[in-house]
C-alpha cells in the first residue's frame, strides 16, 4: 500500500536538478546519499538504471529483485538487487507505492507512432525524445555500451494485469509531487531517462518534470526497515557490507 505520511525532512541536498519530460540524466550516488525523485505534475515516467561504480559489470537485476523479495512491483521498503546478490539502492519512503519494474522503455519508433513526428531541427530542444537512446546516451558518459543497457525502472508508472496476463498502464494513480527516495547501499552509477512510459495512453507527449535532490541520510542501519522487509534482504546486505570490509591492508588489529 502507499505510504501517507508526508515525505521525512533530510538534511540540505548537496545537489538539485529539474529535469524536464524527455529528458536523461546520470550521477554518481555514494553509498549513505539518498536520491528524492518528485513527480512535480503528476504525469511523469522515470527510467532507472543502476550500476556498481567501483565494478561496472555489476548492475541492477530485475529478475533477482523480484524473485528475492516475492514481488511484482516495487516501492517501500524493498530494495534494488544486483546481478551479484548485493543491495545496489533501497527505497526507504515511497508515497506512490507500485513502481513497475517489467515494460522497459520506449524506442524511436513507439515514439513516433504514438506522438507523431518532433525533430530537433523543427522543434529544437523541445523535439520528442526516446527513452532508449537517452539511457544509452548517459550509459555512453561513463564508457558503458548497449550491452550493459538491462530492464529498467519505471518509478511513477503502474502497471495493472487481467486475468489474460495483459499490461495496461494506470493513469489514475499518478499524482502531482508524488515522491520516492533511493538511497546508496553502494557507490552507485545512477542513469535516468524522463521519456513516457511505453504503455502511457496520453495522445500527446507528456510535458510533466521531474525533481532530484541529493541529500546524505547514512547507509541502512541494523534495524532498517529495508533490511527487515523480507528474509532475503539481511543476507544482501551482509553480502553488501563484506564489500565494504575488505581493504587492501586486511582486517584492523
Amino acid at each position: 500500500m502507499p505510504d501517507t505520511s508526508p515525505p521525512p525532512s533530510l538534511a540540505a541536498p548537496v545537489l538539485t536538478e529539474t529535469l524536464p519530460a524527455g529528458c536523461h540524466h546520470s550521477l554518481l550516488l555514494r553509498r549513505g546519499y539518498t536520491l528524492r525523485l518528485v513527480d512535480l505534475s503528476g504525469d511523469a515516467n522515470v527510467g532507472l538504471l543502476a550500476v556498481n561504480h567501483d565494478e561496472k559489470s555489476e548492475r541492477y537485476n530485475m529478475a533477482d529483485t523480484l524473485k528475492a523479495q516475492h514481488v511484482s512491483r516495487l516501492g517501500s521498503p524493498l530494495v534494488l538487487y544486483s546481478d551479484m546478490g548485493r543491495v545496489l539502492l533501497s527505497i526507504p519512503y515511497d508515497n506512490f507505492g507500485h513502481h513497475d519494474a517489467f515494460c522497459g522503455t520506449t524506442t524511436a519508433e513507439m515514439i513516433t507512432e504514438q506522438y507523431g513526428e518532433a525533430d530537433f531541427q523543427t522543434v529544437r530542444n523541445d523535439y520528442y525524445r526516446n527513452g532508449r537512446d537517452g539511457l544509452l546516451m548517459e550509459l555512453g558518459r561513463w564508457g558503458l555500451s548497449r550491452r550493459d543497457l538491462v530492464p529498467n525502472i519505471n518509478f511513477f508508472s503502474r502497471i495493472l494485469t487481467d486475468e489474460a496476463g495483459n499490461m495496461s498502464f494506470d493513469p489514475e494513480s499518478q499524482q502531482a509531487h508524488a515522491t520516492v527516495d533511493l538511497r546508496a547501499e553502494m557507490h552507485c552509477l545512477v542513469v535516468l531517462s524522463t521519456a513516457p512510459h511505453p504503455l502511457a495512453p496520453y495522445a500527446q507527449y507528456p510535458q510533466g518534470a521531474v525533481a532530484l535532490s541529493v541529500h546524505w541520510t547514512g547507509p541502512a542501519g541494523p534495524d532498517d526497515p529495508c533490511r527487515h522487509s523480507r528474509p532475503e534482504n539481511v543476507r544482501g546486505y551482509e553480502n553488501t557490507e563484506a564489500w565494504f570490509a575488505q581493504t587492501p591492508q586486511g582486517p584492523q588489529a
